[in-house]
């Protein structure tokens, strides 16, 4: 069995008292490769060492929307030499959030497009944050073709519609701790209408930890539960849509061995 979680922040300070036994536990559940995303400069720097560190991990770099309104083209240069790790598999976390406005608006898009456009010259696959800006993001990773070089929406939160959408210009759905939810209904018909192909899973640790540890801090090992709820809406068996979900995280992230 091959669990993949693909969107995980080891990097977080929560995590500084016990990383290594988190690791541990993750791979005692199961879990073959962990994808830990940058969030900001100096948790992208923090997101390398801890892929060189554990043989489990890999990283990618980027600077979230919340933080981009302290990015300059330095941070551009830094985020490429980084790139340059044989463990970097991907390019972000980077997006638009639209709910919480840490950043301004016409800052977000800048920084979102300007740094598409270094994953391109990179030819990384980029990890998209969408929250609240639905229309937006897809009109953008529509215009940069982003899925030339991949592309996956992490911790989706819009319609199947729009999941479809995606699907069809080859970009993957990620879905996380919410899939678990008795109240999801929308994340629910997500699992249920995405062909299991096109779907990942992730924890987004220490965030959204899933049933039956809701409230929680969420780490990897939890990230079984967000499989196991694909499989019941899906009524497939757990481990047919771990590996095939793992596999397409293999492949997205190139890392097919």
């Amino acid at each position: 069995m091959t669990i993949f979680d693909s969107h995980s922040h080891l990097d977080d300070p929560c995590f500084d008292n016990d990383r290594d036994e988190i690791v541990l536990r993750a791979k005692e559940n199961g879990v073959k490769y962990i994808l830990n995303p940058g969030a900001t400069l100096a948790s992208s720097v923090k997101a390398v060492e801890m892929a060189r560190k554990y043989d489990i991990v890999y990283a990618a770099v980027g600077v979230h929307p919340h933080d981009v309104k302290d990015m300059d083209e330095n941070t551009i240069g830094i985020l490429r030499g980084l790139s340059e790790s044989d463990k970097v598999v991907a390019y972000g976390e980077i997006g638009l959030d639209y709910y919480y406005n840490h950043s301004p608006k016409e800052l977000q898009l800048k920084w979102f497009i300007r740094q598409i456009q270094l994953a391109k010259e990179l030819k990384l696959p980029i990890i998209v944050h969408d929250r609240e800006a639905h229309g937006e993001v897809f009109e953008i990773l529509s215009k940069y073709k982003v899925w030339e070089d991949g592309c996956v929406m992490h911790c989706y939160s819009g319609s199947a519609e729009l999941a479809k959408e995606y699907v069809k210009k080859g970009i993957y759905i990620s879905l996380a701790g919410p899939v678990t939810f008795k109240n999801a209904k929308k994340t629910h018909e997500v699992a249920k209408e995405i062909p299991l192909e096109w779907l990942m899973a992730e924890t987004d640790a220490p965030y959204l930890a899933p049933v039956p540890l809701r409230g929680k801090r969420n780490e990897p090992s939890y990230v079984k539960y967000i499989v196991d709820a694909i499989a019941k809406v899906k009524r497939i068996d757990f481990e047919k849509v771990s590996m095939q979900l793992a596999k397409n995280s293999l492949e997205l992230f190139d890392l097919q061995k």
